[in-house]
């Protein structure tokens, strides 16, 4: 019987022994586990951050994209030159009040299309504005469309090379 004994006393401390061994582990991974929550959770606040800049009203967006898009209207037969600015500027000046959003990108979308129809005049008074002016027209077109779906994903746009007459 004492061998019995010491048998299982000896099976007991095994036990016990593999145990405290698997709790030590069970410890390690839990500590690794929290550091990588805490370096997890700068990252989730950057997310965060970057969805706070930008706009989440659907109605908002898509009358920033109708601004944006009413540049396009230049190139309609029926109001060739001026409708480029003429239509961003009522959309503008129409839901400015409503959308802060749409004010913002409306605003913008009026100070790109002035400053095109600007740069568009200075090159028509020059001799090389008919080789140029083809690639103002294309140089609006691209960058009307970008500034249309990124006002329409809600993300703020500033045009590039833009005059900002109205700040």
């Amino acid at each position: 019987m004492a061998k019995k004994k010491k048998a299982a006393e000896k099976a007991t401390k095994k036990a016990v022994k593999k145990a405290k061994k698997a709790v030590k582990k069970t410890k390690k991974t839990a500590s690794k586990s929290k550091k990588a929550v805490a370096a997890e959770k700068p990252v989730k606040a950057k997310k965060t951050a970057a969805a706070k800049s930008t706009e989440s009203g659907s109605d908002a967006r898509q009358w920033a994209m109708f601004c944006h898009l009413g540049g396009l209207a230049g190139l309609l037969p029926v109001i060739p030159v001026v409708g480029s600015i003429i239509a961003p500027l009522i959309i503008w000046q129409i839901k400015k009040d409503q959308f802060p959003f749409a004010d913002e990108q409306g605003r913008e979308a009026v100070n790109f299309q002035i400053s095109i129809g600007i740069y568009s005049l200075v090159l028509c008074l020059t001799c090389i504005g008919a080789v140029l002016l083809p690639v103002v027209v294309i140089f609006n077109l691209v960058f009307l469309l970008i500034a249309a779906f990124k006002a329409n994903n809600g993300e703020h746009y500033r045009y590039p090379l833009c005059i900002r007459f109205f700040k």
